[in-house]
């Protein structure tokens, strides 16, 4: 080679150029390597088999509780593990103690969560309350802490009952798609309804209108995060936002934005001059939009929609999914679902054949069996908090030092890996209600049992979760004997390119109709 070539301007920058790069990456890569070992923190190595591992989950080899399986496990006996992703500390809490003192105790340190995307990029998502930080996530709470009261559940839940009823109704008429049926594609329908009722004020019936657009923007919507091209896409966005909004990346499709958007926009044009008033979500947005307070964040279009359609979002995905396996186990545990449907009679005897609010409250064994489910099932594999202020963990070891974590690390609560530990659920892989019966709910050890979160950050909608799934399986096991199929699988296989528990084929199960 011409060495005249290797001495002018253009190949001295660029020789320069890439040995600043090499290192950088190097630097990186070191400071990865060493973070948590220098704070003496238990880190997996960076061995052969850690990195396999981590491939295999990236590649869809293993999946998302399979991987957090493998780093919970590692260190059996450690209060907290070190990780890195990409170049972001991140502590995996295994410790109840530590993890009660991160969610509530110390909560000012982590009062967030981690965002995925920025908010000027994809309002629809970014605004959502589970992403807003510091000040305007507490208003956003105060805001919408009156919809889910008590109070607002009895009101309610006329509506979300009548959603049951028509849904229950439609199965026992059309018993020819009742002897091998997908309950996730169904319950879905249901829940479309029991969120556009409650939610938006708009009546829906997805069992007799396939094909509505509100049930259709839902199924769209809930594949933003299936996959690994959108967890790609996902992660360019979080690390690039500039660059992603000049190429026009959204999580979701305009049309999907735009007929939200639209939704919303003409429900409040309707309230507004019709006088309308319905104690619900768009009705506390609007009265906190129009409050003029100068310390207050300005409530935006913007703001109502994306509350709205992440309460639709979470209500349609996760909620039919609480009742996919809630149904599933009642089918393979048949002697479970003969004492629960006992249960739901004996209400409905003392109403006159009617479910009301204060009976299903009253059904014991009907939290039993949902507090199970979500044990074994929980609707998040791994829960999480953003650190904005330096703080100090307690000794790992007996003769250790106090181990900081700086801002902007995350801490990692693994759900589903405390829900299956045998030190806190004995046989874990048993669908057993009675670990949550009066008599042995008080030896569950505090904070291992995490399906909603806890602390201030606590899914605001847990409350209503529950009362729209517990009045579908009252509906249900009035109507219905739940059986096995030939398509049924149990134990279920799980898909391994969802960050939720997904069955790999679908929840196939049989609806018998009872004589009434």
């Amino acid at each position: 080679m011409d060495s005249s070539l290797l001495s002018s301007p253009v190949a001295l920058l660029l020789i320069t150029l890439i040995i600043i790069s090499v290192v950088k990456v190097v630097a990186a890569l070191r400071y990865m390597h060493f973070y948590w070992k220098n704070k003496g923190v238990p880190c997996l190595p960076n061995s052969l088999s850690s990195n396999i591992t981590a491939w295999k989950f990236l590649f869809g080899r293993i999946s998302f509780a399979e991987y957090y399986q493998y780093i919970y496990n590692y260190f059996p006996d450690a209060k907290c593990v070190g990780m890195m992703e990409f170049a972001t500390p991140v502590v995996l809490l295994r410790d109840p103690e530590l993890i009660r003192d991160i969610m509530v105790k110390d909560f000012e340190h982590f009062p967030d969560h981690r965002s995925f995307v920025d908010e000027d990029l994809e309002p629809l998502f970014g605004k959502n309350i589970a992403l807003l930080r510091g000040d305007r996530w507490r208003e956003m709470r105060n805001t919408l802490s009156p919809s889910f009261t008590a109070s607002k559940m009895k009101f309610m839940f006329d509506l979300i009952s009548k959603c049951s009823e028509d849904f229950v109704n439609y199965l026992a008429d059309h018993p020819e798609i009742c002897h091998v049926i997908d309950t996730k594609e169904v319950f879905r329908r249901y829940t479309n309804d029991v969120i556009a009722t409650a939610a938006f004020g708009i009546s829906v019936n997805s069992m007799k209108d396939q094909y509505n657009e509100f049930y259709t923007r839902g199924v769209e919507a809930t594949k933003f995060a299936s996959g690994f091209l959108s967890f790609i896409k996902l992660i360019f966005m979080r690390t690039c936002p500039t660059l992603a909004k000049s190429m026009g990346l959204t999580v979701f499709s305009s049309a999907t934005s735009k007929f939200f958007k639209t939704i919303v926009a003409e429900t409040i044009r309707a309230r507004e001059e019709q006088g309308i008033v319905r104690p619900d979500m768009i009705h506390l947005l609007m009265q906190a939009r129009d409050k003029k307070d100068p310390n207050i964040h300005n409530m935006t279009l913007d703001d109502i929609v994306s509350q709205a359609f992440g309460f639709f979002l979470a209500g349609f995905d996760t909620s039919s999914m609480l009742m996919c396996f809630v149904v599933h186990e009642l089918a393979v545990n048949q002697e479970i679902q003969d004492r629960l449907r006992e249960e739901v009679q004996q209400h409905l005897a003392e109403k006159n054949g009617d479910i009301s609010y204060d009976s299903l409250m009253k059904m014991s064994y009907m939290d039993m069996v949902i507090s199970e489910t979500l044990r074994k099932y929980p609707p998040g594999i791994v829960n999480d908090r953003l650190c904005v202020k330096r703080y100090e963990l307690p000794p790992l070891q007996p003769d250790s030092k106090n181990v900081i974590v700086e801002p902007n690390s995350v801490l990692i609560f693994p759900v589903y890996s405390l829900h299956h530990d045998p030190k806190y659920f004995p046989n874990p892989d048993k669908f057993d209600p009675k670990r949550f019966s009066e008599e042995n709910k008080h030896n569950i050890t505090p904070y291992t049992y995490l399906p909603f979160g806890h602390g201030p950050r606590k899914c605001i909608g847990n409350r209503f979760a529950l009362m729209e799934t517990k009045i579908l399986i009252a509906h249900l096991l009035q109507r219905f004997t739940l059986k096995t199929s030939e398509k049924t699988i149990e134990p279920i296989v799980f898909s391994k390119k969802e960050f939720t528990l997904q069955p790999l084929d679908g929840f196939w199960i049989s609806f018998e109709k009872r004589e009434m």
